[in-house]
């Protein structure tokens, strides 16, 4: 690998933004001088791998230091391995089934240690689960393409999302943004992110679908766009919503990136809401995504 001016060794980490996917130069994936942010930015495979193996290595530690005196564990093989070990997990969760015990002032002093290793390690990775099961996350579902057809006939980016809870979201808010490429007078190539306004960026009552639009106006950098200037000028659009959860208490967000080849001209999404005869009101999370041609010029 690379070494940076600092003298560093340059790592390459792969950054996933939904299904974007870049790769930053010089920054590491695991800080060990930051291990909370470490476990809880792995995944649940990992940080199970994780718990498992620092339990292992406990263990093994503490065994190879009962296995160094001969009968200091009461009713142990001497020299077994198994027994050390059993006796190490045992300890090291404060269970003690009463068989196997200290017998010796060195025994005691490992056995003590242990307990209190144990303890603290028991303490730390509770905490890591109950903060990974208490984090808040929102059950956002959102259309498989963005459309862009005309809205009170104005030509409009529109997104629709759904709410997956089975109960409504309160102060719902919306911000959607693109990354373009752009040149400078001078010949520069530089990427930006612009903010694309919507006509309506928040939702007090998000209980079915939303449907977030964009005007294309003079001022909207997606103006005279086709699908041939699109694909030349858009890298990415970016949505990040935000949400109060009652049943949580907690506000909940979540992004969702599309590329422009997801976008379909001159189309419209198909009526998910409908009213039945007992005059209810029904969403149909299964058509989310459905769109059509615009009918008429």
């Amino acid at each position: 690998m690379a070494e940076d001016q600092g003298g560093d060794t340059a790592h390459n980490m792969p950054v996933r933004s939904g299904a974007f996917e870049l790769t930053l130069r010089g920054a590491r994936k695991y800080d060990w001088r930051d291990p909370y942010h470490m476990a809880l930015a792995l995944g649940w495979p990992a940080f199970i791998c994780l718990f498992l193996g620092l339990d292992l290595a406990i263990n093994v530690v503490f065994a190879s230091a009962y296995l160094a005196q001969p009968g200091c564990i009461a009713h142990a093989r001497p020299g077994s391995l198994s027994d050390s070990f059993f006796f190490s997990l045992e300890t090291l969760a404060t269970v003690g089934y009463g068989v196997m015990a200290p017998a010796t002032l060195y025994g005691h002093i490992v056995a003590s240690t242990e307990i209190i290793c144990g303890m603290a390690f028991m303490a730390i990775m509770t905490g890591l689960v109950f903060v990974r099961f208490s984090r808040p996350r929102g059950r956002f579902l959102y259309a498989t393409h963005p459309v862009i057809g005309r809205f009170n006939g104005q030509p409009t980016l529109m997104i629709r999302i759904g709410n997956g809870r089975a109960h409504r979201l309160t102060d719902a808010t919306a911000r959607l943004s693109v990354l373009v490429n752009e040149w400078t007078q001078e010949g520069q190539f530089f990427r930006r992110i612009i903010d694309l306004p919507l006509v309506r960026p928040s939702f007090p009552l998000f209980s079915l679908t939303w449907t977030l639009m964009h005007k294309i106006d003079e001022t909207s950098p997606l103006y005279g766009c086709d699908p041939g200037k699109l694909q030349e000028k858009i890298v990415r659009i970016f949505l990040s919503v935000e949400a109060r959860d009652p049943a949580l208490a907690a506000r909940v967000y979540d992004i969702k990136d599309y590329a422009q080849s997801d976008i379909l001209f001159d189309h419209r999404y198909v009526d998910a809401v409908a009213i039945d005869k007992a005059g209810r009101t029904t969403a149909d999370l299964r058509r989310l995504s459905w769109t059509e041609p615009e009918k008429g010029p």
